[in-house]
């Protein structure tokens, strides 16, 4: 079993548990260590799944919202269009995450759900406190955005996608 069937497994096994699900008893079914599950949760949790830790084990927050993680790309003059794409259809921008290759992984919440959040965000950026997060990545950068439901994470998709921001990931 490789490590993304394994991830896939967790998912499916935590969402059809009825209690949560520890990593010791995760470990134990996969017959790899507890340290291998946590970077396992780990990764699912950057995939998009709301996975929550409690003193009992692993559960999946499902409290009637859904979310996906996109992959985009765009210049610094297109952000505020982006984000207005995503706010406009029913999307709220939780946060942006980059895949630096020295560095590694960076994260910043951002919790953007409207144009008014959007425009102190854009003002904010052209007040020259900071640069976008994606400018040190050739503008590549993931956004994690919750919806009320699939089909509207499929509606930005789309939008993402007509707008040409979208990035194929293989």
């Amino acid at each position: 079993m490789t490590g993304l069937d394994r991830r896939e497994d967790i998912v499916a096994q935590i969402q059809k548990s009825a209690v949560p699900l520890s990593g010791t008893k995760l470990a134990a079914i996969y017959k790899v260590s507890r340290q291998v599950i946590v970077q396992d949760i780990a990764l699912i949790r950057a995939a998009g799944y709301d996975i929550i830790s409690t003193n009992r084990g692993y559960i999946l927050n499902t409290a009637g919202s859904v979310s996906r993680v996109f992959k985009v790309q765009h210049t610094d003059e297109q952000l505020e269009e982006e984000l207005c794409a995503i706010v406009d259809l029913g999307g709220m921008i939780k946060n942006v995450m980059i895949n630096h290759r020295v560095y590694g992984r960076i994260e910043a919440e951002l919790n953007i759900n409207s144009r008014r959040k959007v425009a102190e965000f854009i003002a904010d950026i052209h007040s020259g406190k900071s640069r976008p997060l994606k400018n040190i990545t050739s503008n590549y950068h993931y956004h994690k955005v919750i919806a009320d439901k699939e089909e509207t994470l499929d509606m930005i998709e789309d939008v993402l996608r007509e707008k040409n921001y979208l990035v194929d990931v293989k």
